[in-house]
């Protein structure tokens, strides 16, 4: 399948990457859906969890339903910037030259796994995520791209904070999408025990065709031309602007947000919501594709006060309230 390929080749293609994960990730199917966005909007994830909720079987799963290069890298408090984007090493041919040459470092996978990324120095943090702004390595003033296809996955423990370098504000930005994931369904886990029996045995059914890289970038293309009109625009924005002036939502926001989103929120609601509405099967955004999407592209870009976070306040309270409050533009 080429780029150019039909809008409905594309989707199908994508639809079924999206179910051959959930088979693999079972009651998980909004994180699913969460990957599958981030893929087409060209963006990266960081997902938060307790351990044990398949954080690292999704984005493998996601890898072995597409043709890609998968990497890790597990973060951990010793790792250097060169871990993690590669460095140059001396070689010696045979007639004893000695020149630099390049070794490219994990980063330059097609998706990136970086295993609890808040266990890492920020010397460390920084490398990952600036390959991740720039698309690019610059090693001893040379620079070297990223590949086309290149997503980040980033994991976090929210419970573990003992020994951890939590990600500032500035950094978390970067995400494209903060996305958190909980326990299975009781019916959810005991397919999860069934599946991972089958796979033990050697009972499972083998692994699909992979789907070729072309077909993502064909949905971004015709991503793209997803219409967004001037009042969802407008509707977008006007999310994004309440977190930044609370008071005009009453005392409750007022009290509940020290700082609001950045305009990388409202980009990231443009490309998410375009992305979600190409997956309803639909050319145009509605209202309903910006609110399916709000909490997971915003909730890592706002900051609570600390009454709010006393009072056990969460980000997501904060945007359905938002949700709530802000009006749908016509």
């Amino acid at each position: 399948m080429t780029g150019t390929a039909a809008p409905s080749d594309a989707r199908a293609a994508i639809l079924d990457i999206k179910a051959r994960v959930n088979a693999s990730i079972i009651g998980q199917e909004r994180v699913v859906e969460r990957l599958i966005l981030a893929l087409l909007a060209n963006g990266n994830v960081l997902l938060e969890g307790l351990p044990g909720l398949a954080k690292t079987r999704a984005i493998k799963s996601l890898s072995q339903a597409l043709v890609s290069d998968f990497s890790r890298i597990q973060f951990t408090p010793d790792l250097l910037p060169s871990d993690v984007t590669g460095g140059e090493i001396y070689r010696t041919d045979a007639q004893g030259q000695g020149s630099f040459e390049f070794r490219k470092g994990p980063v330059f996978g097609n998706l990136v796994l970086a295993d609890e990324i808040n266990r890492a120095p920020a010397k460390v943090q920084s490398a990952l995520l600036e390959a991740m702004e720039e698309r690019q390595v610059t090693v001893a003033g040379k620079r070297y791209a990223l590949p086309d296809l290149f997503m980040v996955l980033a994991t976090q423990n929210p419970i573990e904070q003992e020994g951890t370098y939590p990600l500032p504000e500035a950094q978390m930005d970067r995400f494209l999408m903060h996305v958190r994931i909980g326990y299975p369904r009781d019916a959810d886990e005991e397919k999860v025990m069934l599946l991972v029996r089958a796979e033990t045995a050697g009972t499972a059914a083998p692994p699909a065709e992979k789907v070729p890289q072309e077909v993502v970038f064909a949905a971004r293309g015709q991503i793209d031309a997803v219409k967004t009109a001037p009042p969802m625009v407008s509707y977008m924005v006007a999310l994004v602007v309440a977190t930044r002036r609370p008071a005009e939502f009453g005392d409750k926001l007022k009290d509940w947000i020290a700082i609001g989103a950045s305009p990388r929120g409202s980009l990231a609601l443009d490309k998410v919501s375009r992305a979600y509405a190409w997956l309803q099967g639909r050319d145009y955004v509605i209202p309903e594709d910006v609110q399916a999407v709000v909490h997971d592209c915003l909730r890592h870009r706002i900051s609570l006060s600390y009454g709010a976070s006393a009072d056990g306040v969460t980000a997501d309270d904060v945007l359905d309230e938002v949700v709530r409050q802000v009006a749908v533009a016509v």
